[in-house]
Parts: structure tokens; sequence; C-alpha cells
């Protein structure tokens, strides 16, 4: 058994946004703290897109600083906030790589095990994109381990949250896209994501996508219906504690925790034995 832990929309940012640079900056050290105090230790984490706020070179120059605080592998993916080529000019293999067409999309090998980071960023829109180009090297990076247990990560959920502001279209070619060539391969035991800033899960595609809380701010959990044409003042988002996730490698089977960053106070102690009937 082993673990790899997940963040997600980090939403990095410089001093010309002095509040949410400090605020995400120190809600990113608490789940860093958090991770590195799990017992096992993950063998990596995994960071699923929307790393820093605006795509610019000096965010992600923050991130890396922030980083180095733990000594784990840590393997990056790209959201919609996030620019390829300054991630790429910050960070290198192992923790960043491109396919043969130039999208973040790569593997990494834990004994029995495969993660593969796919690239649902569509430059300059809020919304997902899985491109032929794309599903192609997925269909293939697939194919290429058929029996080998596997979890895909990327940024946008190709899933419905019921929050409808943030939602995809039901039928978004993207996701047609991307669930024609998962449903193929029987060996994907999950699937993981972010954007949602909150945590839920749905099935897609003969398997279960999780979505990670942010370790930025969360989103308001409001499921009444809005008119995207007509603010209404609702409240978006809130300061809840930010999250982060562990998933459990163990007997070819994936499990998937959702937790909390923050140094809480300890509620009891394993002090006597337990007895089952």
């Amino acid at each position: 058994m082993f673990t790899i832990a997940q963040i997600t929309d980090l939403h990095i940012t410089t001093s010309d946004d002095a509040s949410n640079q400090i605020r995400n900056a120190d809600r990113l050290r608490q789940v860093l703290a958090s991770i590195n105090a799990l017992r096992p230790r993950p063998v990596a984490i995994i960071a699923t897109g929307d790393l820093v706020d605006r795509g610019r070179a000096e965010e992600y120059e923050a991130l890396k600083a922030i980083l180095t605080a733990i000594d784990l592998p840590i393997y990056l993916g790209v959201g919609n906030h996030d620019n390829r080529l300054a991630a790429l000019s910050e960070f290198s293999a192992p923790n960043i790589e491109t396919d043969p067409n130039g999208f973040i999309q790569y593997v990494r090998e834990f004994d029995n095990y495969r993660l593969i980071m796919c690239d649902t960023l569509d430059a300059g829109r809020e919304t997902g994109a899985f491109c032929e180009h794309r599903a192609e090297w997925l269909h293939k990076t697939l194919t290429d381990r058929p029996a080998t247990p596997t979890l895909i990560a990327l940024h946008h959920p190709p899933i419905m949250s019921g929050i409808r502001w943030m939602d995809p279209a039901p039928r978004a070619e993207w996701i047609d896209r991307l669930e024609q060539v998962i449903s193929q391969h029987s060996q994907v035991c999950a699937i993981t994501s972010g954007h949602l800033h909150r945590a839920f899960v749905r099935r897609f595609a003969n398997s279960l996508v999780t979505v990670s809380p942010a370790t930025s701010i969360q989103l308001t959990l409001d499921l009444t219906p809005v008119d995207l044409r007509v603010p209404d003042g609702r409240e978006i988002l809130n300061e809840e504690p930010p999250g982060f996730m562990v998933h459990i490698f163990d007997a070819g089977e994936i499990t998937s925790h959702f937790c909390v960053g923050g140094p809480w106070a300890s509620a009891a102690h394993y002090a006597h034995p337990f007895i089952k009937s």
C-alpha cells in the first residue's frame, strides 16, 4: 500500500494582488504541512491545475518557492488560470512534461500502478477542452498497459456538480470525447480533478470521478437555479478551510479521502485494544 496526495486550485499570485497573495499562500502552506504530517508519508503529490491565478511567470516563481518547503516529488497539471509556456519555463521534468503535441500530458509509474496527467486547458477560456490530439495520446497511453490499475488526473471535472453557474454543458464535445476513450479501458480505476473548489463525486465512463477541494477559497454550495445573464448577489465563494485529497493504492484498487488542512487538536489516542466480536 502507498498513498499519493492531491492539491488543486492553488491560485498563487504576487504582491500586486496583496490580499489574495497572502491568503492563498498561507492556505497552501497549511495544506503542505498537513500532507507532510501524514503517516505514512505520501510517495508524491499531484497538483491538478490552477497552480497560479493569472498565468504570469512571477507567479510560478512564487509557487516554486513555496513548494520547496516539502521534500516530496510533485507532479503538476494545468488549469484554465494557467499558462503552459510560463509553467514550463519555471518547472521541468520530472515535475512537468509535455506530450508530442505540446500539451501537458505525461505518465508516472508507481509499483504496479500508473498515474496519467491529462491537459484540459483551453487557453483564454474558463471551460475545459480535450481535443482529438489529446484523446489519441490518452488512448495510446492506456493501450500500452491494459492490465495496470490507473488513476487519471485532470483539471476540469467531466461531470455535473449541481452548482449550475460552474457546471460544464451536459454533453460538451470534449466530455464526450474523453468518455469515449476512457470507456474502452477497464484498467482506469479512478479519475480525479479540481476546478470546482469543492469536494464531490459522480460516476463517469464506467469509473468514478472525485473532485478535490481547493487549497485556496472554496465554492459556496448553492444549488438554487441561476440565470447566468442576471447577477443576483448570491455568495459564490467563501473561506471554508483549505482542502486536499489522499489517494490510497492497495490490492489493485484506489480509495480516495477528502481532507481538511490545518493544525487540529487531538481528541483521542489509541490507548486500549479494540475488541471486535
